[in-house]
């Protein structure tokens, strides 16, 4: 027998001036519906609008409103609200409120989205998010500090034909936060800064991903999104690095072709059994100018296979086949330097944090 050669498909980040006319869009300019429906939400397919935050009272609070359950794509429109919130007492809590149908609206000339009485609105630079799950509800003012930003035209597309989507658009990469969040009758009232971004697919996650490392946050008069993506084995794990760097809320540094992602260092996170680095950077190289943006791991906040949100049948199915997704965050300092022909101008430290999800068993360093 001769050995066979697995058949993959491409998958990549839609750039091309087809890319943009197909999708309808300008490079370097974003519209305000953008960040409106994008989907029909009677189709197999999801969408989400997310909020995370981190503030000034020491809680990490998000909000997101989606059209589905993120594990059922391909089911009728059911729409639901997530809210996840740390607080730093130690108490986490990862709650959901489910509503009908007929409860959902959403306007497809910009964000207005509205599920029951709680809305997820904005014009790319103001947004005032409501959200109600089981006893947790929040109500949120974030105003941005860096324009909206989206990579080239935020789609990745899959397959020869490419049909099969999933985009991602960060249009709030850093904003001022204003929230109240209630639990039960407990109410917080606080400021601190926080992230929009919006994302849309027609196919489930765990057919188009492996893997992924993301981080955003702020060191210096920086802000900054990066993520690292390593599409499914049937797309070849093909690798998608992403690097956004805003100076004093301008973008001065996004393309991807200009970035080389490393990690260094690897144990076995006893939970999830998954390899985790101690390091990992993004090197942004731009003629004479150099980024090197530099993450470490001092601590694992979140360790959680998906199995852990199971329940009932979807929770016996998962262990019997021992499905392997799961989600970990780190915490530890971030490090950005700028060179100039080999020197360093810049050097800025901060705390930060950084998270690795995986869907698939074959994430890096066991294949």
């Amino acid at each position: 027998m001769h050995p066979t050669h697995a058949h993959t498909e491409p998958a990549r980040l839609a750039a091309d001036p087809e890319d943009y006319a197909r999708f309808g869009l300008a490079k370097d300019h974003i519209e305000p519906w953008e960040d409106g429906l994008r989907l029909d939400t009677g189709a197999p397919n999801i969408e989400w609008w997310y909020f995370d935050s981190l503030l000034d009272d020491g809680a990490k609070l998000s909000v997101i409103h989606c059209t589905k359950d993120a594990s059922r794509p391909h089911q009728p429109l059911e729409p639901l609200i997530e809210i996840d919130l740390d607080l730093p007492d130690g108490r986490r809590m990862s709650k959901y409120g489910r509503f009908k149908a007929d409860e959902f609206a959403a306007s497809k000339d910009g964000c207005d989205v509205r599920i029951g009485e709680y809305r997820f609105a904005g014009d790319l630079h103001e947004y005032h998010i409501t959200g109600k799950a089981e006893d947790l509800s929040a109500e949120v003012r974030l105003e941005s500090i860096t324009e909206p930003w989206r990579p080239e035209t935020g789609h990745l597309v899959f397959g020869a034909d490419g049909e099969t989507i999933f985009a991602w658009a960060p249009f709030v990469p850093m904003g001022k936060v204003t929230a109240t969040y209630r639990i039960g009758t407990e109410i917080h009232e606080t400021t601190g800064m926080g992230y929009h971004d919006h994302n849309w697919m027609n196919q489930g996650m765990a057919h188009l991903i492996d893997h992924w490392y993301w981080g955003r946050g702020q060191v210096g008069p920086y802000s900054f999104v990066t993520a690292y993506i390593t599409a499914a084995k049937k797309y070849g794990y093909a690798e998608l690095p992403y690097c956004m760097l805003a100076r004093d809320g301008k973008v001065v540094a996004d393309d991807g072709a200009k970035v080389t992602f490393s990690r260094s260092g690897s144990e076995t996170d006893k939970h999830t059994g998954k390899h985790i680095p101690d390091a990992m950077s993004f090197e942004y190289r731009d003629g004479d100018t150099r980024y090197v943006l530099a993450f470490s791991r001092e601590h694992t906040l979140v360790s959680q296979t998906l199995i852990d949100f199971a329940s009932g049948v979807q929770k016996l199915v998962a262990e019997i086949i021992r499905y392997p997704g799961g989600y970990l965050r780190f915490s530890g300092p971030v490090v950005l330097d700028r060179y100039e022909g080999g020197e360093i101008v810049e050097h800025y430290e901060a705390p930060g944090s950084f998270e690795q999800c995986y869907w698939q068993r074959d994430i890096h360093g066991e294949r």
